[in-house]
This record gives structure tokens, C-alpha cells and sequence, in this order.
């Protein structure tokens, strides 16, 4: 049977408020969820009685946090309000701690190719003190893989060498995005894969599509045997962003995966 792996699904695609969303995740039989710190779950919002509260009704539901997501809308290589966004990460990664999910995923923005572009040296510097900061709170920023091939950002975490950097393995997005082949990335990050989104997708000639499980281009049975090959033994978050209810296709979701674990 190998490694077991959990399924969770990202809460706000649920659609509802976060203790209905949480409650309908645990009703279709989830593992897990991943919460968005926005909102309600604005760290500046949370006093230390609401963080201990909310670990305790998630944990009443047969639930556990798989991670946080800390996306706030531009990546660590745009100059616009960085001090602010790097500030409110470092947050986030306290939150993380006092919820005792040592995972906060992000979009860490593109890498470009060249590393003496002044871009990748910007990311470099900031997500090298970002990850140094995990690191210090007991957390880690894990990058969502998606724009750039997995060889690109296996490089760029190798060269910035903090155990507070870490991946977000969505292999939806490297098959959407970069056009890259989402089994074999599993085994150049190995190293840095702590959180999954369970997403499917197809490459178009003018963009991509998002799709339900097993409709798109990851390979599920061999991209999970790839996964155990690691000994990866987190979550699988569904993330569905698209669809008219959400509830059934992350249900169906849910159900697809079991087949598979």
C-alpha cells in the first residue's frame, strides 16, 4: 500500500462562510483543509483566543489544517509595496505557527531564467530572509510550482538555501502553465515537496483550462506512484476554482483520488 497521503480541499472553494465551508468539508468525508488568510482569517483579525478557538472547533469536525495559503496577489519579484507584503508574510508564518500548520503556500511570482536578471536577484534576497524568518518560527513558505519548470525553481531553492523554502506541488499548473511534464517534477523537487494542490488542467494553444480530475493532462496514477516513490506523505488539496457546485465536484474529486490511493 506505500506512503498514505490525505485529502484536503482549499476551504474557499467551497463558496460558503468558513464554519459552514468547514463543516461541509468534513460532511463529504475530507481529511483536511487548507485556509485562506483572508477575511476572517486575516492574521490582524485572529486574536490568540480566535486561533485557539478556531484549531479546536476544526479539530471537532475530524479535521486537520493542511496548510495555510498566503497569496497576496503579487509575487516577491514586484517592487510595488514589497516591504508591506513581505511584512504581512512574516505574519502569516506566525499564524502558521500558533495554528500549528507549519506550511504556508504562495506564489512567489515568476523566475526568470537568467539568474543575473535583476528579478531573479531581487526574489533571491527577499525569499532568502522570508525563508530564514520560517525557518527562526518553525514554518515554511512553500512556492506554488505553475509558471516556470520545475528544473528552473528546483535551481532557484537550491541557490537560496533555506530549509524555510520549500514547494507547493500543483501539477495541474506545470501541465496549464510552463508545459511541463508534472511526474517528472515530482522527483527533481523531491527535496522540497511538504503540500499538494489535487487540480487537473489542459495546455490551449491561447491560454489553459481548468477541468475536473482525470480530464486534463496530469497522469494521476503515475504522478501518486511518483509521489510514494518520495515517500511524500502530506495532504493532496483539491483546488477547484472553477465549476457551478463546487460541494459535487469536490466531492467527485475526493472520491476519484480515493480510487487512486
Amino acid at each position: 500500500m506505500g506512503v498514505k497521503m490525505k485529502i484536503g480541499v482549499m476551504l474557499p472553494n467551497l463558496k460558503l462562510s468558513t464554519k459552514e465551508a468547514l463543516r461541509k468539508a468534513a460532511d463529504i468525508g475530507l481529511d483536511g483543509v487548507q485556509l485562506l488568510t483572508a477575511g476572517d482569517l486575516d492574521p490582524a483579525k485572529l486574536s490568540g483566543t480566535a486561533r485557539e478557538n478556531l484549531i479546536h472547533f476544526i479539530g471537532s469536525l475530524g479535521l486537520e489544517i493542511s496548510a495555510l495559503c498566503g497569496d497576496l496577489g503579487h509575487g516577491f519579484g514586484d517592487e510595488t509595496d514589497l516591504e508591506k507584503r513581505v511584512e504581512l508574510t512574516r505574519k502569516i508564518l506566525d499564524l502558521s505557527f500558533d495554528l500549528r500548520t507549519p506550511i504556508v503556500t504562495t506564489h512567489i511570482g515568476v523566475v526568470p531564467q537568467d539568474s543575473s536578471d535583476r528579478v531573479y536577484q531581487l526574489m533571491l534576497r527577499v525569499l532568502r530572509d522570508v525563508g530564514k524568518y520560517a525557518e527562526d518560527v518553525g514554518s515554511c513558505l512553500a512556492a506554488e510550482t505553475g509558471p516556470e519548470s520545475a528544473e528552473l525553481l528546483a535551481k532557484f531553492l537550491k541557490e537560496a538555501g533555506t530549509n524555510g523554502l520549500k514547494v507547493n506541488y500543483d501539477p495541474a499548473n506545470l501541465v496549464m502553465v510552463a508545459g511541463d511534464d508534472p511526474v517528472k517534477g515530482v522527483s527533481i523537487l523531491k527535496d522540497y515537496i511538504v503540500h499538494t494542490h489535487a487540480k487537473d488542467g489542459i495546455k490551449l494553444p491561447d491560454g489553459y483550462k481548468e477541468v475536473p480530475l482525470g480530464e486534463g493532462g496530469v497522469p494521476w496514477k503515475e504522478y501518486i506512484a511518483e509521489l510514494r516513490n518520495i515517500g511524500f506523505d502530506g495532504f493532496l488539496t483539491i483546488e477547484r476554482e472553477v465549476g457551478d457546485n463546487p460541494a459535487a465536484d469536490i466531492a467527485k474529486a475526493k472520491d476519484f483520488l480515493r480510487n487512486i490511493l
